[in-house]
Formats: structure tokens, C-alpha cells, sequence
């Protein structure tokens, strides 16, 4: 066979949102767009800003398009650097910012810089499925710790997932798929906690922190844990997904700094990236302090909790993102989204998370869909209770 068995694995496990995703696809060429109600894939329907716009038309126009350092333009790093300072109140300067091909191409550098084959990675669960797959590009294999039963880290847990072959932990806040911010406590016991391990590196995985709601802005990994690096980047908070640009911000703290940026900048080039895409490099720096207006994703999230709780439907405290992590009334998630599948509404499972029992919405859709789902979602409850 001409594909590896690696990658026919892969597929056979592949994610769960893709999955999804592809059936409304499918759903949509038969019954029409408007009647399939389609809340599986978390990609921003926001258009980005006017301004965000005309920074790419205008830029464009008079910039160089060749190569630059593989850690991206020096002046951006300087721009980027001053603000995540302020953002993670942390002395940053251009020399700890790594500029990325979004969250995910970032994730890959970090991974690739810090993984010798045989580490272990941990991730809590639920957790982004692309992580496991992330951490095998670099011959590491991925460890998850369960959350509490609210979905915050559980000490317990991670002290059990800790073993002599942990590298990394990876966290997510806002988190996809619970929507849950971390607060200053978690961070603060999870630092005490990698006080004897030395070697640990934590991993912050942010392009939903402008995305918050009802609390205040998630508190700074890089303040509170200094083995640490934060991964973000526009996709969510400029609707910038498909232009792949985002970036690293390494831990001033952080021993072998030096040595660790200088892996991340040759990860970065010989996993083929090369450097972030050189004009929304320069889009990101003149745009860093603007967000899409979240207000649209509060109001379509109250819509749905409303829906959600006259189907007498619980869910995880939706804080930031837009997702709803919703416990299925059945204990077979998966027979739950079959189920919503009749009805043409589609989410993705938990156990596609790594946390069996629940389900995700993914509200980043028209306001029509999430009030055209009531009717659907109360018919397959109504079954459900009988």
C-alpha cells in the first residue's frame, strides 16, 4: 500500500468534527442550507473587521513578499512583544516571540522543539483532539488527565498522569469544548504543583482569549507558571482562520531560553513552514489591540442555553469560546448526535473529545439556525422521556 499505516490509522480515528461536518455537508445538497442545522465545526462566521480589510488590501500594496527571519519581520515581533507584555504581564521582548502559521502550526513548533521520541504529553480531558495527533508528529504520545467534575484541572488527576516521560502539559482556556476559563487558582496550583518537576514545560493553547463573556479577561499563564509558553493567534478574535497566523511567546523564566528559542526558530523552517505568511504578519501588528464584535456570539450562546434549557438540557459553565458543552440524556453521546442527526441537527460527540457523555454546539452560526434546532431538538427529547 502506498499510504502508511500511520496515517490509514489516522483517518480510521480521525476527528469526530470533520466527521460532522462532512454529513451537513451532505445534508445541506439534499434538503437546503436553511433546513440543516449544522453546530459542528467551530469556524467564525463573523466577518472581520473593515479595518482588519483594508490593513490587507493596504499593506499589500507596498510591502516586500520575500523571505524574512523564520521567527518572523524584527519590527513585528517588537509590536507583538510590547503587546502580549502587557496581555500576560510579562517582560517580553522581540527575542521571545516566535511568529506562527496559526495556533496549530505553533503547537507543532513548540512539540517539535521540546520532544525527544518516547515523551509523554498531557492533555486534559476534554481536550482538542488535534493534540494527540500534534504530539505524534514528534514521536511523543499523548497522556490525558481528567478535569473536575466542572471542567477545571483536577490536581489528583495530573499528578497521576505525571510520570518520568512527561515533557509537556498542554491547556486550553477559554476551552474548546467546554468554554470554561480557567481562573488565577487553577494556574496557581498548577504552578505550585511543577515546583519538583523541572523538566515540565506548560503549553497555552489562547486563540479564544478575547472570546470571554461573563468573567474577566483569563489571567496569564506567563505570569503564574515560569516553565511556560503561550500559543494563540487570530483565527477567533479576527476571524482570520483560513489566513493561518498567529504567534509563540516563550516565558522569559523558562530555563535554556536561549537554546529553546533557537529550536523553535529552525522547527519553524524545516517543518516546512519556513515563516508566517509575511503579509498578515504585518495585518496582525497594525491589528492586534481589535477584536470581531463578541456581543454576537453572547447573544447567539444566551439563545441557545435558552433552547437547551427548556429541552431540560444541562451543560458546562459557557464562559468564553463559542461552544456549549452539552450532557447527553442518554449515556451514549454518540447515539444522542445519531439521534439529533434525524431531526438534521448536527453536533459532535464528547467521546470525539476525549470525555464520553456529552455532546458540542458549536454556536459560531446564523442566529436562524440555533432558533430553527428548537422544534427538532424537543421532538428527539420528547422520544428520549418516552
Amino acid at each position: 500500500m502506498i499510504v502508511s499505516q500511520n496515517m490509514v490509522s489516522y483517518m480510521e480515528k480521525s476527528s469526530w468534527i470533520r466527521r460532522m461536518f462532512e454529513e451537513g455537508a451532505r445534508l445541506k445538497a439534499i434538503f437546503g442550507a436553511e433546513n440543516v442545522f449544522d453546530f459542528s465545526l467551530g469556524n467564525p462566521d463573523i466577518p472581520p473587521q473593515k479595518k482588519v480589510l483594508k490593513a490587507m488590501a493596504d499593506i499589500s500594496q507596498g510591502m516586500s513578499h520575500g523571505y524574512m527571519p523564520n521567527a518572523g519581520f524584527a519590527d513585528v515581533r517588537e509590536t507583538v512583544a510590547a503587546y502580549a507584555s502587557e496581555q500576560h504581564e510579562a517582560a517580553l521582548s522581540a527575542d521571545d516571540i516566535i511568529m506562527s502559521c496559526g495556533a496549530g502550526g505553533g503547537l507543532n513548533v513548540v512539540l517539535k522543539s521540546i520532544l525527544d521520541p518516547g515523551d509523554e504529553v498531557i492533555a486534559l480531558s476534554p481536550y482538542f483532539v488535534e493534540y494527540g495527533f500534534y504530539v505524534q508528529n514528534h514521536g511523543g504520545s499523548l497522556v490525558t488527565a481528567s478535569c473536575t467534575e466542572d471542567f477545571l484541572p483536577d490536581k489528583e488527576s495530573i499528578q497521576k498522569a505525571i510520570s518520568n516521560k512527561t515533557k509537556a502539559i498542554i491547556i486550553n482556556s477559554p476551552n474548546n469544548p467546554t468554554g470554561r476559563v480557567y481562573p488565577e487558582q487553577s494556574l496557581v496550583m498548577l504552578s505550585e504543583q511543577l515546583r519538583e518537576y523541572p523538566r515540565i514545560v506548560v503549553i497555552s493553547d489562547e486563540p479564544y482569549r478575547k472570546l470571554v463573556y461573563d468573567s474577566p479577561e483569563p489571567p496569564s499563564v506567563l505570569k503564574h507558571i515560569p516553565n511556560s509558553v503561550v500559543v494563540t493567534s487570530a483565527s477567533k478574535e479576527l476571524s482570520l482562520a483560513g489566513q493561518r497566523i498567529g504567534y509563540i511567546a516563550v516565558n522569559p523564566m523558562i530555563p535554556d531560553k536561549e537554546k529553546l528559542i533557537g529550536a523553535m526558530i529552525l522547527a519553524t523552517r524545516i517543518l516546512g513552514f519556513v515563516n508566517a505568511p509575511a503579509l498578515m504578519q504585518r495585518v496582525l501588528a497594525q491589528c492586534i489591540h481589535d477584536s470581531i464584535d463578541i456581543s454576537v456570539y453572547r447573544s447567539r450562546r444566551d439563545i441557545l442555553k435558552g433552547i437547551l434549557d427548556e429541552a431540560g438540557l444541562s451543560y458546562a459553565p459557557p464562559e468564553g469560546t463559542f461552544y456549549l458543552f452539552v450532557k447527553a440524556p442518554i449515556r451514549d453521546d454518540v447515539a444522542f448526535c445519531n439521534a439529533l442527526l434525524k431531526e438534521r441537527i448536527l453536533a459532535v460527540p464528547g467521546t470525539g473529545f476525549g470525555h464520553p457523555g456529552y455532546v458540542r454546539f458549536a454556536y459560531c452560526v446564523d442566529e436562524s439556525s440555533i432558533t430553527g434546532c428548537s422544534p427538532g431538538l424537543m421532538r428527539v427529547m420528547s422520544e428520549i422521556r418516552r
